[in-house]
């Protein structure tokens, strides 16, 4: 066969709201990465190695707890978020947080905001705003999930 056609999801649900007819579904998950659950549509396997493909709303970020569904076979798939390496600063006043914001915003770089905290991908030359701008940071391994997607400005769902 020269052209494989695979099921595709085009809604997601939450894990604690999934419609009737889905409850008894059987389970899987998929492990992705920040960039790929920003991206609507894609073609992907589960962590137990069913290619599916997704065909989801425009500016849809999938996040850990979200599901898709497939009907053949028929499958609830829910999403889990990858650790990645990042970048945590932890700013211990408003107006730190306010002007390490500003600096990390203005190098055009994704930003997770979090209470007591912005989380930075780390990507290449992040380490060098940071260090210019005398913000102290360190290195951990967590899910990342960025306010936008920087290339774009897009909103956030």
């Amino acid at each position: 066969m020269l052209f494989r056609t695979v099921p595709v999801a085009d809604a997601v649900f939450r894990i604690d709201r999934l419609p009737a007819g889905l409850v008894d579904h059987p389970r899987d998950s998929v492990t992705l990465g920040w960039e790929e659950r920003f991206k609507a549509r894609a073609r992907r396997r589960t962590d137990a190695g069913v290619e599916f493909g997704t065909a989801l709303p425009r500016g849809t970020v999938l996040r850990a707890g979200d599901c898709l569904a497939l009907e053949h076979p028929p499958l609830v798939i829910v999403i889990h978020e990858q650790p990645e390496a990042v970048l945590v600063v932890r700013p211990s006043s408003p107006a730190e947080f306010a002007l390490w914001g500003y600096h990390i915003g203005n190098s055009h770089q994704p930003i997770m905001i979090g209470d007591t905290e912005l989380v930075c991908a780390d990507l290449p030359g992040m380490e060098q705003v940071l260090t210019y701008h005398s913000i102290p940071f360190s290195r951990e391994m967590r899910p990342f999930t960025p306010v936008s997607q920087a290339p774009g400005h897009h909103g956030e769902r």
